[in-house]
């Protein structure tokens, strides 16, 4: 993975089908990397490479909890629920947020002109 950050980093993250698939799984509940690694038939260090860059981009964070024996484990979710990108004098601008419903499909306007 790349040291992308900001936008450009949120649509490389996107643009990752292993990510999506599991941004898509931890929009749905909170779930460890294990979880993930079982549910998409990937290994591990795929998932924790894969949720890092999510983490870094934003668009996920994680949970650190204790077991009563004293071990620990993250449990991973989504951070946003709606993005919208700009692309504005050939630079892209990339907004996260809780959203109040969902997105538009691309060019759902694009008839009524």
């Amino acid at each position: 993975m790349g040291e992308e950050s900001g936008d450009v980093g949120i649509l490389d993250a996107l643009g990752d089908e292993e990510a999506r698939r599991l941004l898509a799984s931890v929009s749905e509940r909170p779930r460890s990397a294990k979880d993930l690694a079982t549910e998409h038939d990937l290994s591990l260090p795929t998932v924790y490479r894969r949720l890092e860059l999510l983490i870094d981009t934003g668009l996920a964070s994680s949970q650190m909890f204790v077991t009563e024996e004293g071990g620990h484990y993250k449990v991973y979710e989504a951070s946003f629920r709606r993005a919208v990108v700009d692309l504005d004098d050939g630079e892209y601008g990339v907004r996260l947020g809780e959203g109040d419903g969902a997105a538009e499909p691309v060019g759902a306007d694009a008839g009524d002109d």
